[in-house]
């Protein structure tokens, strides 16, 4: 609070929590529990707060699928992690570069990215792909 002041606080709180409850929602009903996500927010020329990256993505989000959630255990998820266990598997220490990806971790995180975005979005990734604008109707 003490970089941005209080009323900027309340505002990127304010509009934080609204777009978690609008899209874990949305999410819920599409049987994904969006377990933690990522804003990040700015200040246009004018003085307005703006959406600064992406939102709700398996980037810059955890993904779970609800039916099969069990509290206090690694969950599956549509996420990253995939890729990230694998890292982790390696021991590596999260430094640049990082290690070589192979075919089926690749194959593997894409499809639980394709999963995600099907289940969230109720449209096939190749309609998608055919016509990128299908997600604006």
């Amino acid at each position: 609070m003490e970089l941005v002041g209080a009323e900027r606080y309340d505002q990127v709180e304010r509009a934080s929590l609204e777009l978690y409850r609008f899209a874990s929602e949305h999410a819920a009903a599409r049987g994904i529990l969006i377990a933690d996500t990522k804003y990040e927010f700015g200040i246009d020329p004018e003085g307005r707060l703006v959406l600064a990256d992406e939102l709700f993505t398996p980037d810059s989000s955890r993904f779970w699928p609800a039916d099969e959630y069990e509290p206090g255990k690694p969950q599956p998820s549509f996420d990253k992690q995939f890729a990230r266990d694998y890292c982790e598997s390696l021991g590596w220490d999260k430094s640049y570069p990082g290690p070589e990806l192979p075919e089926e971790i690749v194959a593997g995180t894409r499809a639980r990215y394709v999963e995600a975005f099907e289940r969230l979005t109720e449209i096939s990734f190749d309609d998608y792909l055919a016509d990128p604008e299908v997600v604006l109707s």
